[in-house]
């Protein structure tokens, strides 16, 4: 377009066009190609303009972007150490089963499992205050004094959720 704005110029300059019909023809065009020239530089303008201003928020997201990856690593890396720790743990406390539970009777054991899988994982839970700590219920004076009359090595069981209750100095008894 520049060239052809020239070029015209160069023509109108010359003289070399005699007639005032092609000479304000073609002032028409160089000031037609003049507006359109300015037109296209607005747009190109605003254009850069809105590049640069993406260009700024390309920027901005991609440092928001590594904020939340370096967090998420952070999180990745805490819950990695925490599983770590809980598969040491649980291995450990699978060693101690494993020492208490050779000591306690197999049929006692084999009770604890089945109820332990009827109950969704405690087979058996704590007397606290003639309260079974397993479904959180009172037991009734008659229970209560069932179970003091039951000896020490009597395996005693909550008739609400089936638990083997664990007698203790807290248990009311």
């Amino acid at each position: 377009m520049r060239q052809r704005a020239a070029r015209d110029q160069k023509r109108l300059d010359s003289g070399a066009i005699s007639s005032p019909k092609d000479l304000e023809s073609l002032q028409k065009e160089i000031a037609s190609l003049a507006k359109r020239q300015g037109d296209l530089e607005d747009v190109v303008l605003e254009v850069m303009e809105r590049r640069e201003s993406a260009q700024e928020r390309v920027t901005e997201l991609t440092e928001r972007v590594s904020s939340v990856q370096s967090k998420i690593d952070d999180a990745t890396a805490r819950r990695d150490a925490a599983t770590g720790d809980l598969d040491r743990e649980a291995a450990t406390v699978t060693k101690e089963r494993e020492v208490i539970a050779g000591s306690i009777p197999a049929d006692l054991i084999k009770l604890y499992d089945k109820v332990r899988v009827k109950q969704g994982g405690v087979g058996a839970a704590k007397l606290y205050q003639r309260r079974c700590e397993g479904c959180r219920l009172e037991l009734d004076i008659t229970e209560v004094n069932d179970i003091k009359a039951a000896s020490p090595d009597t395996v005693v069981r909550c008739e609400n959720c089936s638990r083997i209750l664990v007698r203790t100095a807290e248990s009311g008894l």
